[in-house]
């Protein structure tokens, strides 16, 4: 399994299907907490609709974590290095490419968390969940705190010369610079997280899932360690997938893997 959060490097894993399926290795890709549990929280709904008779419509992936999440620099190279890219999203089928950082949504996130910001990202989910859950209308969002974070995030989108933020070195040098303030500022805001996946159908039949842990490194041990044990288990074909696809978590194993990813959560529901 790897856990990585980029749309482009997600896709080259995948385009070694075929030569993994051949020497019968079984791999997962975008295995962790977002993109990874989120994904399989998106296929259990899904299905769920499905099953009443439902044709899903519009999927919405909403995430807030407090601060770097406990990951430091990790985290604040990935988010700059998202901020160079367009937004990938789906409207009625049609792939549209939008600004990275804007379309700011105030979104409730339930106990613990409540209503926080969240702003368009290029997240592989996205992609992966058009093509293989075949929802025709697909976004990804991303929020944190304290909320002037999310103006500094706009700010570099906005003002920031793309040539820049897609430069590794470059924003790890500025990255050098901003972590001892972003690791103080962590002391005071914690590393919490939550996840919010909203899906509508064309019946009027609309429902959530909703994951929320107080520490996002505690968190994504557990959701990272679930994945292993379904790819141990047997749950996983010779191939690469992602991880709403079947052949990757078997829909019988999902109710599973939920359950093991959501060990410590203050809270976590299905489809509500």
């Amino acid at each position: 399994i790897d856990v990585c959060d980029d749309m482009d490097y997600s896709w080259r894993a995948k385009a070694f299907h075929e030569e993994a399926k051949a020497q019968g290795v079984p791999a997962i890709t975008t295995a962790g907490i977002y993109p990874g549990v989120s994904n399989v929280m998106a296929a259990e709904l899904v299905n769920a609709a499905r099953s009443e008779d439902g044709e899903p419509e519009r999927l919405r992936f909403f995430y807030y974590t407090a601060g770097s999440g406990g990951a430091g620099p990790t985290i604040l190279a990935t988010s700059f290095l998202l901020l160079g890219e367009d937004v990938i999203a789906y409207n009625k089928g049609e792939e549209i490419k939008l600004k990275p950082y804007s379309g700011v949504l105030n979104i409730d996130f339930g106990k613990g968390v409540r209503k926080r910001d969240v702003y368009l990202l290029n997240l592989p989910e996205v992609k992966s969940a058009h093509k293989f859950l075949g929802v025709p209308t697909v976004s990804a969002r991303f929020g944190t705190a304290p909320f002037f974070w999310n103006w500094g995030m706009e700010a570099f989108a906005n003002f920031l010369p793309v040539e820049l933020l897609r430069d590794k070195d470059k924003v790890g040098k500025l990255v050098e610079q901003i972590d001892p303030l972003v690791r103080a500022i962590d002391g005071i805001v914690g590393e919490r997280v939550s996840m919010r996946v909203d899906l509508e159908c064309s019946n009027g039949r609309n429902t959530i899932g909703l994951f929320s842990h107080r520490k996002l490194s505690v968190s994504v041990g557990h959701s990272t360690a679930a994945f292993v044990q379904a790819v141990l288990e047997g749950s996983t074909q010779p191939g690469v997938w992602f991880p709403e696809e079947p052949e990757g978590i078997a829909i019988e194993s999902r109710k599973l893997l939920l359950e093991r990813a959501s060990q410590g959560t203050t809270n976590f529901v299905m489809n509500k």
